[in-house]
């Protein structure tokens, strides 16, 4: 069990800055108790690293968030041809592109297909941000790649979501969650 009075007490000062909405507080626990419920890993550099992600990924909210712009200039902001829908990001981690949907509505049972807007449900956004993550199944690489008994490379991880955009600013997040943790 995460002591919650210990976490918030270091999260507040950083990585929120000495001060958290209660959203943020809310969203944080959230995330907390879907980890706890979920049995994915004890490596708290998991969990440090899918809350440095989601704080990221939600523009610093912890909530499940609509991507700001819904995909404009970007080809998976386009109506796709068959459904009409646009799989723009949303979620804890901005979950993009059609065939994302399809493998993330396989993995929850929910018609993400053709219901994109069930990835803002607070308990379907934490499946796919931990299973997503821990499998690889975004970019092809996961959580075990990156942290493991012989690995510790939080920079490098930002290749699970995006890449290496904004790769820094996430591992400096993932260490300020990792003491919040200790």
């Amino acid at each position: 069990m995460i002591d919650r009075q210990k976490f918030f007490a270091v999260a507040r000062l950083n990585p929120f800055n000495g001060a958290m909405t209660q959203g943020q507080v809310d969203g944080c626990n959230f995330i907390l108790d879907s980890w706890e419920a979920s049995n994915i890993s004890s490596d708290l550099r998991w969990l440090a690293y899918m809350l440095a992600t989601a704080k990221w990924e939600t523009a610093h909210t912890m909530h499940p968030v609509e991507e700001y712009g819904h995909g404009a200039g970007h080809p998976y902001g386009q109506p796709d041809p068959e459904t009409g829908k646009i799989y723009y990001g949303r979620g804890y981690v901005q979950l993009t592109w059609k065939t994302n949907y399809q493998k993330m509505a396989a993995l929850t049972g929910c018609d993400l297909v053709h219901q994109p807007e069930l990835a803002l449900d607070p308990k379907i956004a934490a499946l796919i941000m931990f299973d997503g993550m821990k499998g690889g199944m975004f970019t092809g690489v996961g959580l075990p790649r990156y942290f493991s008994a012989t690995a510790d490379d939080p920079t490098d991880a930002r290749r699970i979501i995006n890449g290496t955009d904004h790769a820094e600013d996430i591992a400096s997040i993932h260490r300020t969650f990792l003491e919040a943790r200790r």
